[in-house]
């Protein structure tokens, strides 16, 4: 947000196990080892920025797993997108996928997820913090971005400063067909890797027939998948770059599925990579639930991701 002007917009009265402020990313600094950051959930992330009228970008609030509790401190718009996690605004359910205007004294607090994992808080105007490497996502394991320039989450005490103003789109709500049901089993578009035709037979034809259980082992960093042992004839090969959602077959034959807080390079073999929507929807997942596996091409891909982000123009 750099000079703009800025207020105090929430005060964190409890914390919960992990929020963050997340802007789309840190890009073109990967070659220094510093990954990526950025939502964990595009879709509802972007969604929540469009519902506050903000453009592309904007730092917004991700919540994951609830239990924070923010007094509001002046008059704001804003929106909440993604995951049910119980939202209640001085004790009542605060509508989800829509704008809503707060008021100077009111609480806004987050419970425990019902339906998904990670919730989506924006501003109208947008959160106001510090760029560290062009960017102010939040990465913890690296201590970099965030509200603070340090990689921290939030505190209790902690307060939240916002460039406040009102927004001019048109739609107070998102669209029935764009709110995603992250109770259903999903099927992930995943593009073939490099290393595909090394897989046996036998293991690609699991791969993208089996159910994929969702691990409890899954973090900003990666989701790791159950099911059938998937065998390659690589042993070794040399750490390649790894982008959003490359998954990796390390040698228990268990892929797991990067996301925004991977590593910069890795040696598994890869199946190939998750789109960055189906990346998003993955991270919504709790430990047990079901997803499936299916082969996209680069073409269909891309054509769905630019659908996607027309939206947001």
């Amino acid at each position: 947000m750099g000079n703009e002007y800025t207020v105090i917009g929430l005060h964190v009265i409890r914390s919960g196990p992990l929020a963050l402020l997340q802007d789309a990313g840190r890009f073109g600094v990967r070659r220094l080892g510093v990954t990526q950051g950025g939502p964990a959930d595009v879709h509802a992330w972007a969604w929540a920025n469009h519902l506050a009228g903000n453009p592309w970008g904007t730092a917004a609030l991700e919540i994951t797993f609830g239990g924070l509790s923010l007094a509001v401190s002046r008059d704001l718009t804003l929106a909440v997108a993604g995951a049910d996690l119980g939202a209640t605004l001085d004790g009542e359910p605060l509508p989800l996928w829509q704008r809503v205007r707060v008021r100077e004294g009111q609480r806004l607090t987050f419970d425990t997820p019902r339906c998904g994992l990670r919730a989506y808080l924006a501003v109208a105007g947008g959160f106001a913090a510090e760029p560290v490497l062009g960017s102010c996502a939040c990465v913890v394991r690296e201590g970099i971005g965030g509200h603070d320039g340090h990689g921290h989450r939030l505190a209790e005490g902690d307060d939240l400063r916002v460039s406040p103003r009102t927004p001019d789109v048109p739609a107070p709500h998102v669209p029935d067909e764009a709110r995603p049901d992250y109770a259903a089993v999903s099927r992930l578009a995943l593009l073939p890797g490099a290393q595909i035709a090394d897989f046996h037979a036998a293991s690609l034809h699991a791969a993208f027939n089996a159910e994929w259980r969702v691990d409890d082992r899954a973090d900003r960093m990666g989701v790791r998948l159950r099911g059938p042992t998937l065998r390659c004839r690589i042993d070794t090969m040399i750490s390649e770059g790894l982008g959003l959602g490359a998954v990796q077959v390390p040698p228990d034959g268990q892929p797991i599925a990067l996301l925004n807080d991977r590593q910069t390079i890795g040696g598994y073999p890869r199946l190939g990579a998750l789109t960055p929507l189906a990346a998003a929807r993955l991270a919504q997942y709790v430990p047990g639930q079901t997803v499936h596996l299916v082969a996209r091409s680069a073409e269909r891909a891309l054509s769905d991701y630019r659908r996607f982000r027309r939206r947001f123009s």
